[in-house]
């Protein structure tokens, strides 16, 4: 007789996004598919465009508001994913294990093992609805030109990897917050936008060094602080030395699944 299943009861986790405060619960992956996310490290795009899918396939419970895989990616965003990936990982692996640390001391390499539960700490946002916040933010230095930001859904990363394909991963991340440029303009009644991607780009990528700060910790105060963490107490093998240390869950993961 062929094999249908053990009808195994996967083991869940409720996991509340920081950002928009959804209820998701999730359930521990499968051999089958760690195989897939194995299979998905070829680009930066196929690599959170399976992500992304293997998060939603791994949900188990999730608000009425959330019919299919597209209002997903449009009702998530990327700081919301963090937390889904860390129920993923804790109901899946537990532990985060032989995690690499370098002592800022003796500049040596140690590996940690911790429970992950241990590690996690979230800020949730205060106030009602983050996916339709704007925050206008006049540049320092270039004068008479503001950026408005948002935070970012997982559909907004999808599209941009798509229309900017060759764009590097770290200007695309710093873009993704970017809804649009307004230049006010002598003897006109209104700013002229640029909110093209292209157009985004083009703008962003002249700025001075400045505005693009001003930009991040303007991100940073509205937005990006809402969110979960995994910080862990590290004591150095070699030398003693007592630290702090973030975790990069991403990069966790992808090493528990491929058995690191």
């Amino acid at each position: 007789m062929p094999f249908k299943g053990f009808g195994v009861s996967y083991p869940e986790y409720e996991v509340i996004t920081p950002q928009t405060k959804l209820s998701f619960h999730v359930r521990s992956l499968n051999v089958s598919e760690e195989e897939r996310l194995k299979g998905s490290l070829v680009t930066p795009q196929k690599v959170t465009e399976h992500l992304n899918r293997c998060l939603f396939d791994s949900i188990v419970k999730k608000p009425e508001t959330i019919k299919n895989f597209k209002t997903f990616l449009t009702s998530v965003t990327l700081k919301d994913r963090d937390a889904i990936l860390y129920g993923l990982y804790h109901i899946t692996y537990e532990e985060i294990r032989n995690y690499d640390v370098r002592c800022l001391a003796c500049r040596k390499m140690f590996p940690v093992t911790v429970q992950a539960s241990s590690t996690f700490n979230i800020n949730l946002y205060p106030g009602k609805d983050i996916l339709t916040k704007r925050v206008k933010v006049p540049l320092p230095v270039t004068t008479g030109v503001s950026v408005v930001i948002k935070q970012p859904t997982l559909e907004n990363e999808q599209n941009l990897m798509r229309e900017l394909s060759g764009i590097s991963l770290d200007i695309i991340t710093e873009m993704l917050i970017l809804d649009r440029f307004e230049q006010d303009i002598v003897e006109a009644t209104e700013p002229k936008v640029y909110s093209e991607p292209q157009d985004i780009r083009d703008a962003y990528m002249s700025l001075p060094a400045k505005d693009k700060r001003a930009i991040h910790d303007s991100y940073l105060e509205e937005f990006g602080q809402y969110g979960v963490e995994l910080k862990m107490r590290t004591l150095c093998t070699f030398c003693g030395q007592d630290e702090i240390v973030d975790v990069d869950l991403v990069d966790s993961f992808f090493r528990m699944v491929f058995g690191a």
